[in-house]
């Protein structure tokens, strides 16, 4: 029998509105409903951002060298969208719907990534937990019981031989011809790249691509610093892969750095080192030495691709995710400054009209959401990378469920080093500011659902911090209001629990705390259905690439 979603394929061919019954190679028939009549309110969820950026202080090889990048970022939506889908050339020329074929765009499939993966098709099933990286009909016992020394490689499909039993594929073998071209374009980008340390980059990317050998291109991303474009560029986040967190999916970034504002955040980098000694917890869960050759840069962000681009979209970057060059080098944390900007005019703001105390909007701004924001991606660099009890790493022992501890690891310690920087008088602004900014920027975070890591990681959160009379709501305006001293001690509570979690690699401990808090309540749900009604966008979709650039 065919899988699900090849049915769905074949199906959708004739649907438009209502119920078409087709009958599929196969010879079995089956009824494809297509939702068309709320899928315009679906895609009001979304509003479109035009994505630019001055690129006035570029010279002439680096404008030459964006459309390359952008041209290799786009095939990386192809590969993505066969690693969250599988049918990646009859899933869009199946639908005859314009609006169901936006919807599956913004997607990269049949499923609402941010109605907890919904399909948003009736006839569509559940989505696997395990995408497209495993077989459908593969059980967790069958893969841990298979004999596979790269099973578990973040750059391997699981596949059936024609015995029918378990056999790997690497991503360079999946996607050799397109890996080529990727690789290709990137070469002929770093033929232009004036700056050394981008030439070395592109150059060791390009190999990546073809061997998935990744660590020596890590390593030399993190060894620029002077280069004014950027692009990241392959498989990268495991957020796709929730039946084990094993599996990186392909994205892409086109950047242009913003010097200025980079300037002005180099600094904080060295106080790692310090705030780890400081974090609230048992000294063997803080023993590690982040790296201090960390940058924190801002950028413009001129193309996003594949994993970045589905559902919620990315605001902030903090990479590579290989330990050893984290414990070696440290990170990269590149804020993307204009997709931030876009974020909190259309949806931050409105949020805080409508739920936030009156006389405490005040304190809701762009430059505490930003620092929130930033702080969090510096905060992946705090904690622990290795469990204390010989569970291997944190992500290892922790399996699907790693992606959103991190996440709500980086969101609460990245409020606690605004705190301590706040105090060392390296921080401006009111401390009110960035409380009631992070309250805020809950509500924003929260409507991404559950299928988010990140939607995961704020609904612990909110529920951890109401627990704990962080914030009350009024129950005659409906509106929230931060208790600021609480707020804190909320923070160093959740801190401490969540970096216990992770160092004794409580993979029970963990699944507990999401099952627990990382529900929405009706309250909650009640006060976000207010958003919808008040039309405030969940997200953004972009008009974006060279066009929009102006670079044809």
């Amino acid at each position: 029998m065919k899988p699900q979603h090849i049915l769905f394929a074949s199906a959708m061919a004739a649907a438009t509105f209502g119920c078409t019954s087709t009958t599929t190679e196969s010879g079995e028939t089956t009824e494809a409903v297509q939702t068309g009549d709320n899928l315009q309110q679906k895609l009001d969820m979304y509003t479109s951002v035009r994505l630019t950026a001055d690129l006035g202080h570029l010279s002439a090889q680096e404008k030459q060298m964006i459309p390359l990048l952008i041209e290799a970022a786009d095939i990386m939506n192809k590969l993505f969208l066969y690693e969250a889908y599988g049918q990646r050339d009859s899933l869009l020329t199946a639908l005859d719907n314009e609006n169901a074929r936006r919807f599956v765009n913004i997607n990269y499939g049949p499923w609402d990534r941010l109605n907890n993966n919904e399909p948003f098709i009736a006839g569509v099933g559940p989505k696997p937990e395990g995408a497209n990286f495993y077989p459908q009909d593969m059980t967790k016992e069958e893969f841990e019981q298979a004999n596979l020394p790269d099973k578990d490689s973040q750059y391997t499909f699981l596949r059936r031989d024609a015995n029918g039993n378990l056999t790997t594929v690497p991503y360079h073998v999946q996607f050799q011809e397109e890996v080529e071209r990727a690789s290709d374009l990137l070469k002929q980008a770093a033929n232009l790249a004036e700056e050394p340390g981008l030439k070395n980059y592109l150059n060791l990317r390009a190999e990546a691509l073809l061997t998935d050998n990744y660590q020596p291109s890590d390593l030399a991303w993190m060894d620029m610093k002077n280069n004014r474009i950027d692009v990241v560029i392959g498989p990268i986040e495991t957020y796709e892969d929730k039946l084990f967190g094993y599996k990186a999916a392909h994205e892409a970034y086109v950047l242009v750095k913003d010097m200025e504002w980079s300037e002005r955040l180099e600094k904080y980098a060295a106080f790692l080192p310090e705030l780890q000694r400081g974090l609230p917890v048992e000294p063997r869960f803080k023993q590690e030495t982040p790296g201090t050759d960390s940058d924190l840069n801002a950028y413009d962000v001129v193309y996003y691709a594949g994993d970045s681009n589905a559902g919620s979209k990315t605001i902030a970057i903090n990479l590579p995710n290989d330990e050893e060059v984290q414990l070696q080098k440290g990170t990269r944390r590149l804020q993307l400054k204009n997709a931030m900007r876009a974020k909190f005019d259309k949806i931050m703001e409105p949020i805080t009209d409508e739920l936030i105390a009156e006389d405490q909007q005040q304190h809701v701004t762009f430059d505490a959401f930003f620092a929130n924001t930033m702080f969090h991606e510096v905060a992946h660099g705090l904690g622990i990378k290795n469990t204390v009890n010989g569970k291997g790493t944190v992500r290892e022992a922790l399996k699907e469920h790693a992606s959103a501890l991190e996440e709500g690891k980086a969101d609460i310690l990245g409020l606690y080093m605004i705190t301590q920087l706040h105090e060392k008088g390296e921080v401006e602004g009111s401390l009110e500011d960035y409380y009631t900014t992070f309250l805020a920027g809950i509500f924003r975070s929260v409507r991404f659902g559950a299928a988010s890591a990140h939607g995961k990681a704020n609904m612990v959160r909110f529920n951890f911090f109401q627990e704990n009379g962080a914030f009350e709501r009024d129950e005659q305006t409906g509106r929230y209001r931060v208790n600021y001293v609480k707020m804190r001690e909320a923070m160093n509570k959740l801190s401490e629990k969540i970096l216990t979690l992770q160092g004794t690699g409580d993979y029970a401990g963990i699944g507990e705390l999401l099952d627990k808090q990382g529900q929405v309540s009706s309250q909650l749900q009640a006060d976000l259905d207010r958003l919808a009604k008040a039309n405030i966008p969940v997200d953004i979709v972009f008009e974006q690439g060279t066009e929009v650039l102006s670079l044809n």
